[in-house]
């Protein structure tokens, strides 16, 4: 029960890693608010949950929408009194080269993967505030410490939300609320399925232990940073790599 008492909101939580978060933090006592645009995998998701014990609600969302995310905060409030937790997980792949990409396509990477963390601290901070403090984790990625050919979009995406991580952390440290990015090597997902056959020795030539990491590799870490005994960490990276960076 490390996280009891505590009221969370997880973006992207109807599979892969965000799945695995919502259903730690419901066995380690959190409330769980899960959002995800694919409404029906998130109501399956929370219906284990709750079938297990947890407490967990599903609310359908596109992080790229303010009036969306207000809704979202405002209802956490409604329920639960409070928010004492974000997980800015919601993301997209982009395997495209500076060359290939078009503008289109850039702009919809980043409003994703950063944009919606901004608005989610954005409205979710000043709740903090209210109850005395809380944790934002945003997951990065390897991608936003190292380069990483034919993802421009999404490398850039990711070190701007480890940046903005710091600075966030410095902006709101006073007020006892934490922000540190989390930066997974590869971990097996539905996001990362399709390039696992075609770039499965790139993969493991890189990774120095012997296996891929799982979404509950991932989960741990992010536990770790919402509870109490990460309570002297802020604007830090937890790197969930299997040895990449370590080259």
């Amino acid at each position: 029960m490390r996280l009891q008492g505590k009221v969370a909101i997880i973006t992207g939580a109807a599979n892969g890693m965000g799945a695995a978060e919502a259903k730690l933090f419901a066995k380690e006592g959190a409330k769980v608010v899960a959002t995800d645009l694919n409404g029906e995998k998130l109501n399956e998701m929370v219906a284990e949950i709750t079938a297990n014990g947890g407490e967990a609600v599903a609310l359908r969302q596109n992080v790229t929408s303010e009036e969306e995310w207000k809704a979202i905060v405002a209802k956490t409030v409604e329920l639960y009194g409070k928010v004492d937790v974000l997980v800015n997980n919601a993301g997209v792949a982009s395997p495209k080269t500076m060359a290939d990409m078009d503008m289109d396509e850039w702009n919809k990477v980043m409003d994703i993967n950063l944009n919606g963390c901004v608005l989610g601290m954005k409205y979710c901070i000043p709740e903090m505030k209210k109850a005395g403090g809380g944790s934002v984790i945003n997951i990065s990625s390897i991608g936003g410490i190292v380069g990483m050919a034919g993802s421009s979009p999404y490398t850039a995406a990711k070190g701007a939300l480890r940046a903005l991580s710091k600075s966030a952390a410095v902006e709101y440290g006073k007020d006892r609320i934490r922000v540190n990015s989390v930066h997974p090597g590869i971990i097996v997902t539905p996001m990362t399925a399709p390039s696992m056959a075609s770039a499965m020795p790139y993969y493991e030539a890189h990774t120095q232990l012997p296996y891929m990491g799982e979404p509950e590799d991932v989960a741990y870490g992010v536990v770790f940073l919402a509870s109490d005994e990460s309570r002297f960490m802020t604007g830090a990276e937890l790197v969930i790599d299997g040895g990449w960076t370590a080259l």
